[in-house]
C-alpha cells in the first residue's frame, strides 16, 4: 500500500503561507550595464560562521538569469518610509522611477534601507518553481528606522512599543 500524497490547493496555500509576517526586502545586481531589482519576502539567514544568507527566486523571474550570470546580490530591508519602492520593484513593466542606489562591496544596494548586505552567490539550488540563491555575506551595514512588513497580502507596520506605567 503506498502513501497517498494530498492535493494541496495552491491558492489556499498562498492564503495559509500569507499569515506569516515577514519583512520586505529588495533583491538587487548590476547585469551589463543596469541595476536590476525585485521586491522579496523570502530571505533566512543560514549561518553566522561562514556568513550565510538565502533568498527564493522565482524560475520565470528575469532576476533569475541576472543572479545567476552576475554572481552577486545586494539585500536590502526595507523601512516602513519606504514601501514605495517595495511596489516599484515588484511591478512588472511599470513607470520607471529613480532609485538611489548606494555601493556596498562592489554590490548596488538600496539608500537608506534598514539594513544592507552584499552577497556572493555560493549555491544554487533547484527547488521546484524557484530557485534558492545562497550567498555569503561579504559586507553589511544597518540603519535605525521602522521596519515594512508584509502580511495577509497587504503590507502592515510595528506598533512602537508604549511605555508600561507604574
Amino acid at each position: 500500500m503506498s502513501d497517498a500524497v494530498p492535493t494541496v490547493d495552491p491558492v489556499q496555500l498562498r492564503r495559509a503561507l500569507g499569515r506569516f509576517a515577514t519583512g520586505v526586502l529588495v533583491v538587487t545586481t548590476r547585469w551589463g550595464d543596469r541595476v536590476h531589482g525585485m521586491t522579496a519576502n523570502s530571505f533566512t539567514s543560514v549561518s553566522l560562521t561562514p556568513p550565510l544568507v538565502l533568498i527564493c527566486v522565482d524560475r520565470r523571474a528575469a532576476m533569475r538569469q541576472a543572479l545567476q550570470e552576475s554572481g552577486h546580490y545586494g539585500l536590502s530591508v526595507l523601512s516602513r518610509e519606504q514601501q514605495h519602492l517595495s511596489r516599484h520593484f515588484s511591478a512588472r513593466n511599470g513607470p520607471e522611477r529613480e532609485v538611489a542606489f548606494e555601493d556596498l562591496g562592489g554590490v548596488p544596494v538600496i539608500a537608506g534601507a534598514l539594513a544592507q548586505f552584499s552577497c556572493r552567490i555560493t549555491l544554487p539550488l533547484d527547488a521546484g518553481d524557484h530557485l534558492i540563491f545562497v550567498g555569503e555575506v561579504t559586507a553589511h551595514h544597518h540603519n535605525e528606522g521602522d521596519p515594512l512588513l508584509y502580511f495577509g497580502g497587504g503590507y502592515s507596520y510595528l506598533q512602537q512599543p508604549q511605555p508600561e506605567r507604574a
